[in-house]
């Protein structure tokens, strides 16, 4: 059975016109697709946390030890600050290095990190990963090397499809995570 891109009330119709839920037409997916999904889910999961982890303790990639928060280095002064350019320049430097900025930025690596790699809170994460990356996209306008699509928008894309095509099913726990009474109380946590 595949399915058609046209929607209707929650269901998808389709070639052969019948109509399936949406939880079905994830089902519909290929085993290869789904664990090609959870690949990339994976892959996304294990780069925010290495992003967290290098801003944390300085692990000398992108972060030098002795600029390490535990160090007390900020994880956002550096690339608001110097990085920022374009329309929003002003604002992102406003705010390189505040402490709000610094323990919120963090606490979304971290959260969408944990979430993207166990494949549970996928549509949080779906959010909060388009979020910060359509962000971290507007700190340097225009791109350097295509004048709308980097790094960041494909990104913000592909959180979003991963979270939409239940990728935390396959090699996570997302099925486990979707059947809990708090993910039932309150579908955004799925």
């Amino acid at each position: 059975m595949s399915v058609s891109a046209r929607p209707t009330h929650g269901n998808h119709i389709t070639n052969d016109g019948s109509a399936v839920s949406s939880r079905d037409a994830a089902a519909t997916l290929t085993t290869t697709a789904r664990q090609a999904l959870a690949v990339l889910r994976i892959a996304f999961g294990l780069t925010f946390l290495w992003a967290f982890f290098d801003k944390l303790f300085g692990l000398g990639y992108a972060t030098k030890s002795g600029d390490s928060w535990l160090n007390g280095g900020s994880p956002t002064e550096g690339f608001l600050k110097f990085g920022a350019k374009g329309p929003f320049k002003d604002f992102y430097n406003s705010i390189a290095g505040d402490t709000w900025a610094d323990v919120l930025f963090m606490a979304a690596l971290l959260a969408i990190g944990v979430a993207l790699t166990l494949g549970i809170g996928m549509r949080l994460a779906g959010i909060g990963g388009a979020v910060l990356y359509v962000m971290m996209w507007t700190v340097a306008l225009p791109p350097e090397n295509n004048p709308v699509i980097d790094d960041h928008i494909l990104g913000a894309i592909s959180v979003a499809v991963l979270a939409l095509t239940y990728a935390g099913h396959t090699w996570g726990f997302g099925r486990q995570w979707d059947n809990t009474s708090l993910a039932k109380k309150f579908p955004v946590l799925r």
